[in-house]
Formats: C-alpha cells, structure tokens, sequence
C-alpha cells in the first residue's frame, strides 16, 4: 500500500500535456533563514538557485528579514541575497525582525518595518512590497489592520499579500530535526508528500476563487527558504505544470486586479482569496487546508517518511 501511495505522489510530478489554465508566481520569506538539517544556508541558496534554473522559473521573489542578517546563520547572508538578484530573482522587505503585529505597538513595528526598508531600497532588484510576518495584519485589532494600510500607503508599499498558505516550514522543520536526530527517512516519499502537500494545496485556493470571485486570479504561493525547497522546489514546478499551473513572476502576480483589493474583514492570515471569500460570508472554518494542522502533518510525515514499511 505503501509503494501505491508513494508512486502516486510521484506520478504529480512527472510531466504530460497539459493546457496551462492556472497561474501562480513563487515566493519566498525569512530571507535569510537559519540553518536546517540537510544544508549550511551557503549550500542551500546555491542548490536552490540552480533548481530555479532549472525548472525554467525565471522570477521568484524573496522576502527579507534584515535583522537575521545579524544573526550566526546570516553571515554570508547579504552575498546570497545578491546571488538570488543575480539569477533573476527580486526582493522585498519582511520586516528587521520579525514581530507579531497584534503583539507589538503600532509605531514600532514601524520602525522596525522602516529600518528594513532603508537598507533593501539601496539592493539591486528592490521591490516596494512589504509582506506581514506571520500574515498577521493585526489579527482581531480594527485599528491596527487600518493604521497599517494607511501607513503602507504613505510609503509607497504595496501589502505583499500571498493566495496559498501554507505550512511548508514545519514539513521542514519536521525533517531537518530527523536528519539532525539521524533518524531514516524515506526521502523519495518526503519529496512526494511536500510536492503532493502544496499542489493540493494551492488548488484548494483555486477552488475557493472560483467559487468567491468567479475566476482563477493570478496566484502567489507562500514559501520559506528551507531545506526541502532546496530539494525538492523543481519537482514541485513540474507537478504544478503538470496539473494545469503556469509559473508566472512575481511582477505579473502583483497585477492582478486582486491586489487593489483590501478586503473589509479580520480574517486575514490565510492569505488574500480566503479573506475575499469571507467578506462574502464563507466561515473560516471552510477556508483553511486541512494541512495548516500540525498534527495532521505529522501524522502524514510519520506515517509515510519516518515509518513507511506499516502505512496502510
């Protein structure tokens, strides 16, 4: 049972004939992140680089946390975001240092959203996006959600948002602690269950715009600078393809009429068409991927990586 399963997943990522109906641009947040279990974060840009190459994705876009530039993983951290310029790739701010919105002061965080800003505007291949850590734009706070639009807008920043959330870093932070813990694992079946993951994932967004806004809107897919991005990011674009999705950049993703959109409501941390879709009065509760649940991840990752021989 457990081969059927595991071919199956790995029958998303190879190609066939396909007429691109969907489009969706990658991007990429934390920059620069720590360390994981598989990779020095050196090692990772670079096979991350050259896996966007060669799945043909000519713009990804990379969100920065400045301050993680001063961290001990950071340091090389200003070369590999030059390296991802280099290769075709933007960039664009995510805060110095990472806070919670509705945990922290409103002047503060942007301060610390300015100091951020003062440094990436002077980098090669800047954007002026700005892309709330945690998706958190306040959470229950009113006030908060509001002074942060006008706010961004005196800036000049466009609210970086992303369609498909998603929990590709505990995936993440579940294998690297296997690897580190020298535990085996079945690494085609984890490259089959992190592909098979997101694609479903970001149909299940495609869905829900559908039925909410009538259209397949250009899509923006939530990732990290992880170690399974680095492993498995081109068989994730070649099943993407292979079930419909045009990869597109992150420039075209940002014109879709979507992104003049601030939707009127709270609900705002999984992403920009779930939160479109509450405003016309779908509940939370049908709006989330069933695999946002930490458990119901780690039981799949369990299961199918660490234990595949009694999968049923």
């Amino acid at each position: 049972m457990r081969l059927i399963l595991v071919f199956a997943l790995i029958g998303l990522i190879m190609p066939h004939t396909a007429i691109a109906q969907k489009r969706i641009a990658l991007s990429f947040d934390d920059i620069p992140r720590h360390a994981g279990g598989f990779f020095t974060p050196d090692q990772r840009a670079i096979k991350l680089i050259a896996a966007l190459n060669r799945a043909d994705v000519k713009q990804a876009g990379f969100f920065v946390t400045t301050g993680n530039l001063d961290k001990p993983d950071g340091k090389g951290g200003k070369d590999r975001i030059r390296a991802y310029v280099a290769a075709g790739h933007v960039i664009a701010n995510h805060s110095k240092s990472h806070q919670w919105l509705s945990r922290s002061q409103v002047s503060d965080y942007l301060a610390d959203l300015d100091e951020a800003e003062q440094w990436l505007m002077n980098q090669p291949g800047h954007r002026a996006w700005f892309r709330f850590p945690y998706l958190d734009e306040g959470k229950n706070d009113l006030g908060k959600r509001d002074a942060m639009r006008s706010a961004l807008q005196e800036r000049g920043l466009m609210n970086a948002y992303v369609t498909v959330d998603n929990y590709d870093w505990y995936l993440d932070m579940l294998a690297s602690n296997a690897k580190r813990e020298q535990v085996a694992m079945d690494m085609e079946a984890l490259g089959a269950l992190y592909v098979e993951t997101l694609v479903r994932t970001a149909n299940f967004y495609d869905e829900i715009a559908l039925q909410t806004i009538g259209r397949s809107p250009a899509h923006v897919l939530l990732l990290h600078e992880t170690d399974l991005a680095a492993l498995y990011i081109d068989e994730l674009v070649k099943a993407l393809r292979g079930d419909g999705w045009e990869i597109i950049s992150m420039d075209e993703a940002y014109t879709d009429p979507i992104s003049s959109i601030e939707p009127d409501t709270l609900f705002l941390g999984s992403g920009r068409v779930a939160a479109i879709a509450h405003t016309k009065g779908v509940k939370p509760a049908k709006l989330v991927f069933e695999r946002t649940d930490e458990k119901v991840l780690g039981e799949l990752f369990a299961q199918y990586v660490l234990d595949p021989g009694n999968a049923n």
